[in-house]
């Protein structure tokens, strides 16, 4: 059987690691989430009318590793600029940086399709 592993490419570098595709189902949820929350973001800065803050995302996978993933969509001025945190680690290792949010998207939609 082969494992199924998951590869997001960072600003610098990339990193990959055991997902299921269930987890990436449900992270693939939480991004098309998000990006509804930045897009009502976007397009209320547009007007004259101060927008309505919406709720930041905080996603989290507990496997063979752990997978954080956070963002305020508040600060970002279209879906396209935002960055997410990211923090992947296990019981030897930690990684916490940011990551382009279209970037993580491709990344998710990318393994689906290999998994699919």
């Amino acid at each position: 059987m082969s494992e199924n592993r998951l590869t997001l490419n960072l600003v610098e570098g990339s990193v990959s690691f055991s997902f299921s595709p269930e987890a990436a189902q449900e992270l693939k949820a939480a991004l098309d989430e998000l990006m509804q929350s930045l897009k009502t973001v976007a397009a209320k800065t547009s007007g004259s009318s101060k927008p309505t803050p919406q709720r930041p995302i905080e996603y989290r996978s507990t496997g063979e590793v752990f997978l954080e993933i956070f963002c305020n969509p508040n600060i970002w001025s279209t879906p396209f600029a935002a960055k997410v945190l990211l923090t992947v680690r296990d019981a030897t290792i930690r990684l916490t940086t940011e990551a382009e949010l279209t970037r993580v998207i491709e990344d998710i939609n990318q393994y689906l399709e290999q998994v699919g």
